[in-house]
């Protein structure tokens, strides 16, 4: 027993790593975004990105009501564990916005969510977004990386690593819209 369990961590470690290499050898695919790159938050607010249908989107359309954007990836086993989580959250505040914008394929994250789903919309940004993150803060680019922002449009938190539940609890019931 202790050996499949030992092999199993083993095959898990590997993907992530396996993944985390194939997203930082990708060229940057990023998608239309702003000419303003002295102001990364504006930036992320007007890049239109294509839900898993292929419509477009953008975070400006939910202007004046707080937002919880979760990036996050297929591979990415902490990013997996949180979303039922960020799910619940999301159904606990109706007034609160949640997005996933995944930093994967468009076609990985079809497949996941035939087995994983949530009731937020999640948007696809792909491998190009290691960029983007590092400039809204997150130097390493790593996942998951979560954003909450006021509903003036004003970052009230950055998470980076799995949140804790009951932690963003706390912050999203202080958030008005």
């Amino acid at each position: 027993m202790n050996r499949r369990l030992l092999l199993s961590a083993a095959v898990a470690v590997a993907a992530t790593v396996a993944g985390g290499f194939t997203l930082l050898g990708r060229k940057p695919q990023a998608p239309a975004s702003p000419a303003d790159a002295s102001d990364p938050v504006a930036a992320l607010m007007q890049m239109q990105l294509p839900d898993l249908n292929g419509a477009s989107h953008s975070l400006s359309g939910w202007k004046g009501q707080p937002m919880v954007v979760n990036f996050w990836a297929t591979w990415c086993a902490p990013c997996v564990k949180e979303m039922p989580e960020l799910d619940a959250l999301q159904k606990k505040y109706p007034h609160i916005r949640f997005v996933g914008i995944g930093v994967d394929s468009a076609a990985n994250m079809q497949k996941f969510v035939e087995k994983v789903q949530v009731s937020y919309p999640l948007w696809v940004i792909g491998a190009g977004a290691i960029d983007t993150l590092r400039k809204l803060g997150n130097p390493s680019g790593g996942l998951p990386f979560t954003i909450v922002f006021n509903a003036d449009g004003g970052i009230n938190r950055k998470i980076l690593g799995e949140v804790q539940p009951d932690d963003l609890d706390k912050t999203l019931s202080g958030l008005k819209a």
